[in-house]
């Protein structure tokens, strides 16, 4: 097991940020409305192919792993860019290739359509009946909560079954507290919808589990390199407050919960692509540990930050809003931590 990166996989996170750095528009996608940054989103799709990094060859993808697709996602973190990326390459393709939807794959793996998952915060189904029909299957009911419902093209929804729906449903943008990563309510009413065989939510929670905690860590790396950055430069008492002890403690504290999250990622996505069955205790323990890690780091982020922190002008504020949001987007890590150590939850 490797824990440090190759060169190759060096060069496609120094690629990554270097995009990211000159063509990610967060602050002038938030004052437009616009949602999703489709130019950025066609560079990383089209361009370089990362939506397909765990799809094979034979299927369109690049035939990368899990490891390469947890790097992209950590600069994704780390820039807060607004393209449906955790959504569509990793929720819509894992469930895609988990259910063997060959129809879809392809097309999700080259950027093509922009997918998305419907499910519950803790991976049950959602509010939604499936009937038979003239042949066919039609869906009627609301998914509250569906992350870039309101641009996906196809969504992948579970109602103890999984059906795949691409048209003749409504949404409904929500304005939620984390206004990077846009979520809407989407409305069936005698949908038209395609029933997929299996069951393998098990799966897909905890791929995604691994693939938000590498998002996770990309996000505290850049609120450490923020505060460290303000922390040298800030003078209060004509010192500058990095010089004060409580502020060092708590970078060294940052820093030391930084360094374990990275540990964890990297355990976990080895484990996605070498050894699956050591993949749910590593994605749960990865992910009962990092949501927490960088909401705290956040929050001190603001807080060592003082008044300028707490300012829309300032970033700090975004980092706090996705650790939260992203600590609560899919409830239960804990639990599925204690359940996988052979334990009953509280």
């Amino acid at each position: 097991m490797r824990l440090v990166l190759d060169k190759e996989q060096q060069e496609l996170r120094s690629t990554v940020r270097k995009l990211l750095a000159e063509q990610g528009r967060v602050r002038e996608i938030l004052d437009s409305g616009e949602g999703i940054d489709r130019p950025l989103w066609q560079l990383l799709t089209t361009e370089l192919g990362l939506a397909g990094l765990v799809v094979p060859e034979s299927s369109g993808g690049a035939g990368a792993g899990h490891i390469e697709r947890a790097i992209v996602l950590e600069e994704l973190g780390r820039s807060l860019a607004q393209v449906p990326f955790f959504a569509s390459a990793v929720l819509a393709v894992d469930t895609a290739q988990a259910l063997r939807d060959e129809e879809l794959v392809p097309r999700l793996a080259s950027g093509e359509l922009i997918g998305t998952v419907a499910v519950s915060g803790d991976w049950g189904p959602v509010p939604v009946t499936a009937t038979e029909r003239d042949g066919g299957w039609v869906l009627d009911g609301q998914a509250p909560f569906v992350i870039a419902g309101d641009v996906a093209d196809v969504v992948y929804v579970y109602t103890g079954e999984w059906f795949a729906v691409t048209e003749g449903f409504e949404r409904k943008a929500l304005r939620t507290l984390d206004p990077t990563r846009p979520v809407a309510r989407l409305e069936f009413s005698a949908t038209p919808a395609r029933r997929l065989d299996g069951d393998p939510v098990g799966q897909i929670r905890d791929l995604a589990a691994v693939a938000l905690a590498a998002e996770q860590a990309g996000g505290m790396g850049r609120v450490l390199e923020m505060t460290t950055e303000y922390a040298k430069v800030r003078v209060q008492f004509g010192r500058a407050i990095g010089s004060y002890q409580a502020v060092k403690h708590a970078l060294a504290d940052m820093y030391s919960a930084y360094e374990q999250a990275g540990s964890l990622v990297r355990h976990a996505a080895w484990a996605a692509d070498e050894d699956p069955e050591a993949l749910p205790l590593a994605a749960a323990a990865t992910q009962s540990f990092v949501g927490p890690a960088y909401f705290k780091a956040a929050a001190d982020g603001v807080q060592l930050h003082g008044g300028i922190g707490y300012t829309w002008e300032h970033d700090a504020h975004l980092y706090y809003k996705r650790a939260k949001t992203s600590e609560l987007l899919f409830a239960g890590a804990a639990d599925q931590l204690v359940r996988r150590l052979g334990l009953e939850p509280a």
